[in-house]
C-alpha cells in the first residue's frame, strides 16, 4: 500500500511516517506534500498541489501512490481534491473544520474518486458513538450533554467529533437540536443536546457523552492517549477504501 501523504512535516504527518517505517499494514510512504517542505524528507516532497513545477521523481512518486492521507489543513481541501481527481487517487481526509464549500467539494469529488472523511479517526470513538446512539435510543426522554476535551491549539470549537456524535444521536432523534456552549437565562429545552468545548494543555482528546433522567445517568466516555491513534487509523482508513468504487466513506462504514 502506497501512501502520498499531505501534511508531511506536521505533528501527525510524522506519526504517519513513522507508522509506515514499521510496516504498519504494508504501508509505503511514497512521498509527501506540505507548505513548510523543505526537501529533508526521505520521499520526494512538495510544497503545493498544483501540478506545475514538481520534480519529476515526485511525479514518479504520485503516479505510484494507492491513496493520500491528509492531515494538514481544512483550507486545502480543495486543492487537494482537484489534485486527487486529476490524478485518480482516493482521499482519506483526516482533517476537521470544513466549510460547508468545502464540503460541497468533498461532496463533489465523491462522485469520481473514493474519499473516506472522519471527524475522528478513532476506532474508539466509533464505537462510542454507537453506543451513544443505542443509549439515546433506549432512554427517549433522557437529557443529553456532550463535553469535549482537547489541548490548547486546536482551532474548531466544538470538535468535528463532538459534531459528529450529535449528529449520529439525531439518527435516532431527529427532533433533536443542538445547543453550543451554555449562557444566559432560560430552562433547558427537552429536545437539547448541549455540547461544551474545553481547550487547555496538552490534552489529547475526551469526549463524554452524558445520558441522564431523574433517576439515573448513564456516562460514556473515550479519552484518547497518543496522538498516534489517529495515524494508525488513517492508515486503516487508506487500507480500507483503495479499490473501493467512487464514494464517500465513514468510519462506521469500516467498522460494521
Amino acid at each position: 500500500m502506497k501512501i502520498l501523504l499531505s501534511g508531511i512535516c506536521g505533528y501527525m504527518g510524522r506519526e504517519v511516517v513513522n507508522y509506515a517505517a514499521s510496516g504498519y499494514r504494508g504501508a509505503v510512504l511514497v512521498g509527501g506534500i506540505d507548505i513548510n517542505a523543505n526537501g529533508s524528507e526521505s520521499v520526494p516532497t512538495a510544497v503545493s498541489f498544483s501540478t506545475d513545477d514538481h520534480s519529476p521523481e515526485f511525479i514518479s512518486a504520485v503516479k505510484q501512490a494507492d491513496c493520500i492521507i491528509d492531515f494538514s489543513h481544512h483550507s486545502c481541501t480543495p486543492a487537494l481534491l482537484d489534485f486527487a481527481v486529476n490524478y485518480n487517487i482516493p482521499v482519506v481526509l483526516c482533517t476537521t473544520g470544513q466549510t460547508e464549500d468545502e464540503l460541497a467539494r468533498v461532496a463533489e469529488a465523491a462522485k469520481v474518486i473514493p474519499v473516506f472523511h472522519s471527524a475522528n479517526m478513532s476506532l474508539g470513538v466509533a464505537l462510542l458513538i454507537e453506543l451513544a446512539k443505542k443509549t439515546a435510543a433506549a432512554m427517549p426522554d433522557a437529557e443529553i450533554e456532550i463535553i469535549e476535551k482537547h489541548h490548547n491549539r486546536k482551532l474548531d470549537a466544538p470538535s468535528g467529533t463532538a459534531l459528529m456524535i450529535a449528529e449520529a444521536i439525531k439518527e435516532v432523534r431527529p427532533e433533536a437540536t443542538n445547543h453550543l456552549g451554555r449562557q444566559g437565562h432560560g430552562k433547558r429545552t427537552p429536545e437539547e443536546i448541549g455540547i461544551h468545548a474545553i481547550r487547555m494543555g496538552n490534552i489529547v482528546g475526551e469526549h463524554e457523552v452524558i445520558v441522564g433522567t431523574a433517576a439515573q445517568t448513564i456516562t460514556l466516555k473515550h479519552e484518547a492517549h497518543s496522538r498516534a491513534l489517529f495515524a494508525e487509523g488513517a492508515i486503516v482508513a487508506a487500507d480500507y477504501i483503495i479499490g473501493k468504487p467512487a464514494g464517500l466513506y465513514k468510519m462506521d462504514d469500516m467498522v460494521k
